[in-house]
């Protein structure tokens, strides 16, 4: 059966039904994961739970550790990852409380983070055309029509450097370039987790609509951690609902994502960088 990674805030473990909750710390060639991983099982799947930013909210956007956390994910044994976050709408009729399974990206940091597994001194280039999983993207949207949730079944998900927030006229640009969703984290996940042939998704819950909106300095901070909490409540929802059926899934678009990718010559892979990177290219070189 397959295993599932749920990376997203702190509080999402606590959902009905999960059970033989434990903690354990991966240690990985790319340093700490952004706080110890949760093991259970949800309806008879095994889940591994990971708070992207650690508990207590304490690391940055362009601080969290991406590659020692897919790879943690990519050891514990998980085959598919499905993220849970918030984001800023850029178009009206996606509105605060909704949710977004977006289908696109675009990139907009500033590449202050690491964002491949493949350097120093062997190379490999992922196809990533269609950077989410389209076989947990329909259960995730059709686990939200069922809870009768708003959900819009695609979206471009821009990506910002952050941790700021964007200025009115950046805002108004995403908003002519015809993007969906704002957010600061998904993309370099989704890149990783394509390298270590994890299948991925997002599950985005919309908070507020950016700076562009009229009503904008309107919106209180009181206003966005009611959005926050009504939003993780419903999304604890939706994965109860979407994890069993994901634990069913026999195969993923992803998992020979590094079949044709690696054009380095094996012999000139250094040692160390073939046994760290074992567990994602150790079926393909020796």
């Amino acid at each position: 059966m397959t295993k599932v990674g749920i990376i997203g805030g702190s509080g999402l473990y606590e959902i009905e039904g999960f059970s033989g909750e434990k903690e354990v710390s991966v240690t990985t060639p790319f340093g700490k994961t952004s706080d110890k991983l949760i093991t259970g099982k949800l309806d008879g799947v095994s889940v591994v739970f990971l708070p992207r930013h650690g508990k207590g909210h304490r690391i940055n956007p362009t601080e969290v550790n991406y590659r020692a956390n897919i790879y943690a994910m990519k050891e514990l044994g998980v085959d598919a990852v499905i993220s849970v976050t918030a984001c800023g709408s850029l178009k009206e009729a996606i509105k605060p409380l909704d949710f977004v399974v977006p289908d696109q990206f675009v990139d907009r940091t500033n590449k202050n983070r690491a964002s491949t597994f493949f350097e120093g001194g062997i190379v490999a280039h992922v196809a990533f055309a269609e950077p989410f999983s389209g076989e947990i993207r329909k259960i995730l949207i059709d686990s939200a029509k069922g809870l009768k949730l708003t959900v819009h079944e695609k979206g471009t998900y821009l990506n910002m450097e952050g941790p700021q927030f964007s200025t009115k006229a950046e805002s108004n640009l995403y908003r002519s370039w015809g993007m969906d969703i704002i957010g600061m984290t998904n993309l370099t996940e989704a890149k990783l987790a394509r390298e270590a042939e994890i299948s991925y998704a997002s599950l985005a819950a919309v908070t507020d609509y950016d700076c562009w909106h009229p009503e904008h300095d309107s919106v209180t901070i009181e206003m966005i951690i009611q959005y926050l909490t009504k939003n993780a409540e419903n999304a604890k929802r939706i994965l109860k609902a979407a994890v069993p059926k994901i634990g069913k899934l026999k195969a993923f678009s992803a998992q020979d994502a590094l079949k044709f990718a690696i054009v380095t010559n094996p012999k000139l892979i250094p040692a160390k960088k073939k046994k760290d990177l074992a567990i994602l290219i150790g079926k393909y070189i020796k």
